[in-house]
């Protein structure tokens, strides 16, 4: 798993990279990303199924328990299929959409981007890798949105969104801080299996669910969702598909 999500990170890098952003090949490069993560889903779809859970952690500071977690559970591969296959989709789609437009490296490389923070959402495993994922969502995002730059529409409805998820972001973090505290751990598995109890954690989930409202356009939070249509088509396809 850590290897396919830095496979998205390193294409989004090459894309963005200077020389690169008006490549015409970016588009098809990038799709080929979230191709493999589809196809290796698929590979593993059998033993995920029959019960076995794939599980990987990237170690940053030890000594304060700082990483990236991931596990690749039924959910995790049930979602990861919806983003890689879609993801896969929407750049394709995007090669023909498009055309020969001067910018498609910078599209190819905020969509593989965000391709990446999803898989990493949907697989995280501590609650710091999903904070982590969470904000790249809302960054790529944002720049997504207000991909039509010299347009003032698409920069007011890219800052609004940015607004919104961004504040909400603050309350998912505070919301993991107290389940992480109630709970003793921060892996997410463990809390799912013996969940803490009590005002504290009911508190954390109200703020937890502020963030998830926030991200996904609920009410009341919903009123960043129709200026966010000044993307293009297909960005506001896979956006919205998350």
């Amino acid at each position: 798993m850590i290897p396919l999500l830095l496979a998205h990170l390193v294409a989004f890098l090459v894309c963005l990279a200077p020389g690169r952003r008006s490549a015409r090949w970016a588009l098809p490069v990038a799709a080929a990303v979230p191709a493999v993560t589809f196809g290796w889903l698929v590979s593993q779809s059998s033993s995920v199924l029959h019960g076995d859970v794939p599980s990987a952690n990237l170690e940053w500071v030890p000594q304060l328990g700082l990483g990236i977690s991931l596990r690749l559970d039924g959910f995790g591969l049930f979602m990861g299929l919806i983003v890689s296959g879609i993801g896969t989709l929407v750049m394709l789609y995007s090669t023909a959409y498009f055309g020969r437009r001067d910018d498609l490296g910078r599209l190819a490389g905020l969509l593989v981007g965000f391709a990446g923070a999803m898989l990493g959402i949907v697989w995280a495993d501590g609650l710091l890798s999903l904070f982590v994922f969470w904000e790249l969502t809302s960054i790529t995002s944002f720049l997504l949105i207000g991909f039509e730059d010299r347009s003032a529409t698409a920069r007011s409805a890219a800052q609004r969104a940015f607004l919104v998820t961004g504040l909400g972001g603050l309350a998912l973090l505070a919301g993991l801080i107290l389940l992480g505290i109630q709970g003793g751990t921060t892996s997410l598995s463990v809390l799912l299996a013996n969940p803490p109890s009590g005002t504290v954690t009911s508190v954390a989930l109200v703020l937890v669910l502020a963030g998830a409202f926030t991200k996904s356009a609920q009410f009341p939070f919903h009123f960043w969702l129709p200026g966010a249509m000044a993307a293009p088509t297909p960005v506001s396809a896979y956006l919205h598909s998350a």
